[in-house]
């Protein structure tokens, strides 16, 4: 089931996520979080950070699972995925290390990589909640058009399109070519997916992904799918959709 939001701004949409994820994981023991880096979800991280030290919620029995990270690339560089989260939730959380699976793009055995972020999920009993945003050619994660709904952790070859809009985390440009994502059977298999979009730039593509048929070329729209699919939109987002 698809449930969408659209708000009047994206501070208001990242309020009403964060207060859903909240509802949703204090009611669970050990909570696994699945978390994407980017634009669109940092506004309710800082959010759940703000709320986390107001209300005094105890985190110390949350867990967290990187979606994604650039291979070549760990929390030492300036940009990676792992750094922005880092900075966004992790450090302003106090989260453990041993709280937190994160794909190592310097890892000596890539592979090995697939595997270990795979039994951390297993071991903790799931994923309960998937923080996803979209990206410019539909992609979720580093799941790229094409990618196969079969596909669980895996090493991935970037798209043009990722690896041109992806410059703009780092400060000189960097090569992209390859990267780690969870696979789209994991997302599909999370009891719950929260899907982020916010922005003009993202009318065109989430239109795409919303309204057309739901094809490998646009895997983001595979979540449609999903049993617990919650869409948070503001309206510069949501400006092209028919569904309004």
């Amino acid at each position: 089931m698809m449930k969408i939001t659209v708000d009047d701004s994206y501070e208001q949409m990242s309020l009403i996520a964060a207060n859903d994820l909240l509802a949703l994981i204090q009611s669970k023991k050990n909570p696994v979080l699945c978390v994407a880096s980017g634009d669109s979800p940092m506004g309710m991280y800082k959010e759940l950070i703000k709320q986390v030290k107001e209300k005094d919620i105890d985190v110390s029995d949350w867990s967290f699972v990187g979606l994604d990270e650039w291979v070549g690339m760990n929390a030492n560089d300036e940009g990676s995925c792992r750094f922005h989260l880092d900075n966004q939730l992790f450090h302003p959380l106090k989260v453990p290390e041993n709280n937190i699976s994160f794909f190592d793009g310097r890892a000596n055995d890539l592979e090995n990589e697939c595997g270990r972020i795979e039994n951390f999920i297993s071991r903790h009993g799931g994923i309960d909640a998937a923080i996803v945003g979209l990206g410019m050619n539909g992609h979720v994660g580093m799941n790229e058009p094409g990618t196969a709904p079969s596909m669980r952790s895996h090493i991935t070859d970037i798209d043009s399109i990722t690896q041109q809009v992806g410059q703009k985390y780092f400060k000189e440009k960097r090569e992209l070519s390859k990267g780690f994502t969870l696979g789209l059977a994991n997302l599909m298999e999370a009891h719950n997916v929260f899907l982020l979009v916010s922005g003009s730039k993202k009318a065109a593509i989430l239109k795409k992904v919303l309204e057309e048929e739901i094809s490998q070329q646009l895997p983001a729209g595979l979540l449609r799918n999903h049993q617990n699919l919650s869409v948070y939109l503001d309206l510069e987002a949501a400006s092209l959709l028919q569904m309004k």
